[in-house]
């Protein structure tokens, strides 16, 4: 049915037979349908503060989940214990608890036609995010913290550099003959670096690098440097008299308006009426300018998978087409719900069951410079941060805190505070005018700079 993507180890082939085998006992047990994941990893953390080590983390964990179906009963349970006794433990809890649950009509593993994987290399598993002896990795996070105090005289204090390195090993395998597995591997380093003024008023901000690979991790000086110069152009803040202007979304802060629209397209929210874009698909609901698209294919994505949460091969869906609705992002259990088919965006964890997750979820970029679109905006705001949680996904109302720099004839002059945001997403979404060419992934999910017109501004 699948193979695997890369050479197998020894060890990896070991972890597809124990869930193969998990799978039959569930089946020889009584469950009419089964799937179990295994997962194996190892993580290291570190973070430095001052100069001085403040947190070292190491660590590995495997485990192994199993899902039942007993009918159109369904439970899961998982454990840490590969011994025989933990792993029938495992099926019998299973199998107990799936016969007291109640009947869902909808529950089930994908169809066998449905199952599968991405073929070749995906480029998710590199060996280099260990290749660093433990000092050179504390030295990572050290560096980035350290070019971020030396970057200026008013640099006083920190909440420190960090760097941290994982690998990880998924399988998955289901009663229709599916198994299929993958690796993958990340590091990153980061600075939060705290700037004072001359009155004593303090400012904070940070500035990161994330990659799969070692070699292609931007240098901890880098990521100093940039927080530093994040941190430093939010020194005398002040507040503004309340108004309405276009804003100028900062490509991080944009990326939270495309979580606010994978949130409205989740397959979950959309079947439960609690989204504002519920029975929306084929309309417009947003400029024409707006194409967002769902692609778990990239290789060396952060979003990338060879095949999802249920084993079904990840898929590149088109969300918004010009400004159109084209398709929500489903698992196997929204999709019945809504007579769909599936789009392959099914997550799970060890236990539970599967959610909907994104693959690498992004905005289009446009033609635009960030300067460019700065340039043309005689008066605004560029928002460098929202604040807090005010989005209604049912209305789509939108109110939050925002810090970021006043936009005057087209140029950056100074930093506001203590304002906030407001407005509506189904015209926010209708009001983005102009969205940059300056479009980078620093995880699964990313947006180009964005201007929306029209946006109430609550201040003094």
């Amino acid at each position: 049915m699948a193979t695997h993507t890369e050479p197998v180890t020894s060890a990896e082939a070991g972890l597809s037979d124990l869930a193969v085998s998990v799978v039959e006992r569930a089946r020889q047990a009584g469950a009419t349908a089964a799937e179990a994941v295994v997962r194996e990893g190892s993580e290291f953390s570190t973070t430095v503060r001052m100069g001085e080590v403040e947190t070292l983390k190491e660590s590995g964990a495997r485990a192994i989940g199993l899902r039942v179906f007993v009918g159109q009963r369904t439970a899961s349970t998982y454990s840490s214990d590969f011994s025989d006794d933990g792993i029938q433990r495992l099926v019998d809890g299973a199998l107990e608890l799936a016969h007291v649950t109640s009947e869902d009509p909808y529950a089930g593993i994908p169809e066998p036609s449905q199952l599968g994987l991405l073929p070749g290399d995906l480029k998710l598993y590199y060996d280099d995010v260990y290749s660093l002896p433990p000092e050179e990795r504390i030295d990572y996070a050290r560096r980035a913290e350290r070019a971020a105090l030396q970057a200026d005289p008013r640099m006083k204090n920190s909440d420190g550099g960090s760097f941290d390195a994982a690998i990880g090993h998924k399988v998955l395998a289901n009663s229709h003959g599916f198994v299929g597995s993958y690796r993958r591997s990340y590091c990153s380093v980061s600075a939060a670096p705290i700037a004072q003024d001359d009155n004593g008023n303090m400012q904070r901000d940070y500035w990161f690098s994330l990659s799969r690979t070692l070699s292609q991790l931007e240098s901890p000086e880098s990521v100093g440097r940039e927080a530093a110069r994040r941190t430093l152009r939010r020194l005398g803040a002040r507040k503004i008299a309340s108004t309405q202007v276009p804003i100028v979304l900062d490509p991080l802060v944009a990326g939270s308006i495309l979580d606010n629209i994978f949130d409205a397209v989740n397959g979950d929210a959309i079947y439960r009426q609690s989204s504002f874009l519920a029975g929306k698909l084929g309309e417009k609901i947003a400029a024409g300018n707006i194409t967002v698209v769902d692609d778990g294919t990239i290789p060396g994505g952060f979003g990338t998978e060879p095949f999802d949460g249920e084993g079904v091969p990840t898929r590149r869906t088109v969300v918004i087409e010009n400004g159109v609705l084209k398709s929500y992002l489903l698992n196997t259990y929204t999709a019945k719900k809504l007579g769909m088919q599936t789009t392959g965006n099914a997550s799970r964890g060890l236990a539970g069951t599967p959610g909907i997750g994104a693959g690498n979820f992004f905005l289009q970029k446009g033609e635009r410079t960030p300067q460019q679109i700065i340039g043309d905006v005689k008066r605004g705001l560029y928002v460098i941060q929202f604040l807090g949680f005010g989005v209604n996904m049912v209305t789509g109302d939108f109110s939050r805190g925002v810090s970021g720099l006043w936009i005057e004839n087209g140029e950056l002059t100074y930093p506001v505070e203590e304002i906030t945001v407001a407005g509506n997403l189904k015209d926010m979404l209708n009001n983005i005018s102009e969205i940059g060419n300056d479009l980078k992934f620093r995880g699964s999910l990313a947006a180009p700079t964005l201007r929306i017109d029209g946006m109430m501004i609550a201040g003094e």
